[in-house]
């Protein structure tokens, strides 16, 4: 059964993978790059070799989600998954269903922050940045895949509200949703609070490694992750768009990353009223 890490792209869903695979993947607590490859994300080509879609088209994989999903729990009891998509359904096609999940962990951030980060990353503007989290039809593929497989890897994330919404309200799997924020502040309580609710899903009966925990954030922390990248690069880092042969700093701004001193007015007003019931919801209003 797969467990999935979701969250509207930048919004701390590395981080946490970053966090679950080095407490249940390394021995010691210590991460490194390696181990995000446990916690792969769907969709990508990899899970769809075996079914006839077509390349050329964005989107056409998802009629084979399901099916790439029950492939994947026919080999596997518990599998961890990242993903940007919507919960719901595509071309009238499921993204899941409850008999190939167990559960979501939901990271939801402040969208004002996710636009300075979405700039960084994406190499936009501004008013593209606003356009790319308030377009409902969005969706995202890997460039680089797509020139060998197409849109194999294709996601529809939509806005960052229906993103948000759609999981929040589906009834089909227990889902905890978490605030970026909140697990930048109190790191120890919410992490903590995430594998419990991993138990929970899983019928895991054993007690939390305590010890584990404390060492896996030390070496999960942002100044830890961004001295990494700078002596050895990260795997998940893109190109930039002029310079192939060099990549954007993923592990950007971090903490600092504070839409109150790096956001343009205009966007912040603009962004405030595209999503002023879901930033008073989540207490970010």
């Amino acid at each position: 059964m797969i467990i999935w890490i979701a969250s509207y792209p930048k919004s701390g869903n590395t981080w946490l993978r970053a966090l679950i695979s080095t407490y249940y993947f390394s021995k010691d607590g210590i991460f490194n790059d390696r181990l995000l490859k446990n916690i792969d994300q769907f969709p990508t080509s990899n899970y769809f070799r075996d079914f006839n879609h077509n390349k050329s088209i964005p989107g056409d994989t998802c009629k084979y989600w399901i099916k790439a999903q029950e492939k994947i729990n026919s080999k596997i009891d518990i599998k961890f998954f990242k993903t940007h998509n919507v919960f719901g359904k595509v071309n009238n096609f499921d993204f899941t269903n409850s008999q190939n999940s167990v559960g979501c962990i939901y990271v939801v951030r402040d969208p004002r922050n996710v636009i300075t980060s979405l700039r960084n990353h994406y190499q936009l503007n501004n008013d593209q940045a606003f356009n790319w989290i308030t377009d409902e039809k969005n969706f995202i593929y890997n460039v680089l895949e797509f020139e060998k497989e197409g849109y194999s890897d294709f996601q529809f994330i939509s806005s960052w509200s229906t993103n948000y919404k759609s999981w929040k309200i589906q009834k089909k799997i227990p889902i905890k949703i978490i605030k970026y924020e909140d697990l930048l502040n109190y790191t120890y309580v919410i992490f903590s609070d995430v594998l419990k609710f991993i138990q929970e899903i899983t019928n895991d009966s054993s007690s939390l490694d305590k010890d584990k925990i404390k060492k896996t954030l030390r070496s999960t922390s942002f100044e830890v992750l961004k001295k990494n990248e700078i002596k050895n690069g990260f795997s998940e880092a893109v190109p930039k768009k002029d310079e192939r042969d060099r990549k954007i700093t993923f592990f950007n701004l971090g903490p600092d990353n504070n839409w109150k001193k790096i956001l343009d007015k205009d966007i912040k007003e603009k962004t405030e009223k595209a999503f002023d019931s879901y930033l008073k919801e989540l207490n970010y209003k």
